[in-house]
């Protein structure tokens, strides 16, 4: 459910108000990992290629949750989101053009709602 919440969010449809991959996938997961709104106001930074390390937002987005409440499942998400994604780092990702942006959104989404 937060996946497609998430792919809403970012696309701007289904009533959702349209965020960056960064916010979008943090927002639709805030109430499941009690994460309040200054920290989804914050995520506003990080679309674009603009995480730390030029990282992909949507993958940015799991790995500060991940890294909050099940740090040892890192690992296990940087897998499989170079899996689908090639890299980890936005503008790789796109120059790979083996998942678009809310292709990010969904996969990295999906990891994270398989674990809850």
């Amino acid at each position: 459910m937060s996946t497609i919440k998430a792919k809403n969010y970012y696309t701007g449809q289904g009533g959702c108000q349209r965020m960056n991959c960064a916010q979008a996938v943090i927002s639709a997961f805030k109430e499941e990992f009690s994460i309040n709104e200054e920290i989804v106001e914050s995520f506003k930074n990080y679309g674009g290629g603009r995480a730390p390390e030029g990282l992909c937002g949507a993958y940015y987005a799991v790995k500060y949750i991940l890294s909050k409440q099940d740090p040892d499942k890192l690992e296990d998400l940087k897998k499989h989101f170079l899996e689908h994604a090639g890299a980890l780092e936005c503008s790789n990702i796109k120059g790979l053009k083996k998942l678009s942006c809310v292709g990010c959104v969904e996969k990295s989404s999906e990891f994270l709602e398989k674990l809850g």
